[in-house]
Parts: C-alpha cells; structure tokens; sequence
C-alpha cells in the first residue's frame, strides 16, 4: 500500500521508517528540506519539499494511488486543511490529523476527521499510571462507538477467569501484560497479581464497566 505522510518530524520520520519497514510505498513531505535529515539514511521513499495542503505538491506525493494519509507537522491549522484536502478532493478515506488542541481535535472528530492530540494523551497516560484506579485509553473509534482501555481492576479479581470478568463487566479483554510481555488470552486464562488488563469496551457501557471492574465481585454497584 502507499502511504503520504505530512511533516518530517519525530513523529513523521518515525511513521515512515515504520510503515517503510513493513513493505509499504511511503511518500514524506515537509516544507523544510533538511527535515528528512531524520529518515534512516536507507529510507527508500519518497521526500518532497513543498507544503502538504498544495495540490501539486500532494499528487507528486501519490496521493491519488494513497491508501492512507497521515498529517503529522507541527501546526494544527496545516494539518487539519491537508487532511481534509486529501480526503474530500482525492478521497482517500484512511487520513489522521495530528492536533495538539485537545478542544479543536474533538470538534474534528465529530465531523469525521480522525485526530490525535498527543499532548492530552501522554499525560492521561501519566495520570493513569500515577494515581490507583487509573485508566488509560488507547484506541478509539468514535464512529463505531467502541475504544480500548487499561482499567485499574480490583485485586479481588485476581485468580478468576477473563471470561468471569468479561461476562460480569459486559466487555472483551484483548491482551493482558504480564510480566512486561503481551499476553492473548485464552478461554482458561485466570487473572494473576499485576497483570494489567487491556479491554474492548462499547463507549455506553464503559461507565458501568468501570464500577464494576473497580469493587470486588460481587459487590453492590
């Protein structure tokens, strides 16, 4: 697949060694041409100087072959113009836009623009990791109504079943971490001390999720 991502920075240079790394055409533009000083010096892609909302600028990039289309500069008005751009004139349906207004990038969802706003995100990370009871959002899909979720889980849990979990929270449990490494769990797997719990949660259930996964089993809610 064929990737056009805007902004060669951290995260833009990062992006594209990732994607490049997994077989796909990528295609970098950045107003300055010694931002792709940061692209590994094997990078095979694509580096065009220009701005990421031009036209032209973005059909050298491929953008009408482009499955995906990821505006990650350092201005959120650029990036937002770029995505829309991208997808109501070539649309490209698969497009993100990096947003550090955490305001703005809710406001931009709402209209189907997929947005991250990486400031917010690291420090509830923080938060959650800091504070008990903690929880740590990592993916959503707004459209779907659904998202993934560390929940701090009551360690009165521990030794019971995810299924027993899952069925009393009304959620699915993707992957625990046990002992820093992945874990997929299967129909026997029990829940052991400083396992962290990451969850798929529908967004009108998530409150009550919470609640429960926070008391002992059983507990009154």
């Amino acid at each position: 697949m064929h990737i056009v991502i805007m902004g060669c920075g951290r995260t833009g240079s990062a992006l594209a060694s990732e994607f490049e790394s997994r077989g796909h055409s990528v295609a970098v533009i950045d107003r300055v041409g010694d931002a792709f000083r940061r692209l590994p010096s094997d990078f095979q892609g694509q580096k065009i100087t220009g701005i990421g909302f031009d036209r032209e600028t973005l059909v050298s990039a491929g953008v009408e072959q482009a499955y995906a289309f990821a505006a990650v500069s350092s201005g959120d008005n650029s990036n937002i113009l770029a995505a829309r751009v991208v997808r109501e004139t070539y649309g490209v349906e698969n497009v993100i836009a990096r947003i550090a207004d955490s305001g703005r990038a809710e406001v931009y969802r709402r209209l189907g623009i997929p947005t991250v706003a990486p400031v917010p995100w690291t420090s509830a990370q923080i938060v959650s990791r800091l504070l008990p009871g903690g929880k740590e959002e990592s993916f959503t899909d707004a459209h779907a109504g659904v998202s993934i979720r560390r929940l701090a889980v009551n360690h009165a849990w521990v030794g019971r079943k995810l299924t027993e979990i899952e069925h009393a929270t009304g959620t699915r449990i993707a992957y625990l971490v046990r002992f820093g490494k992945a874990l997929l769990p299967e129909d026997s797997t029990v829940l052991q001390s400083d396992d962290e719990a990451h969850f798929v949660i529908p967004t009108d259930a998530a409150p009550a999720a919470e609640r429960i996964i926070s008391r002992a089993p059983g507990a009154a809610s």
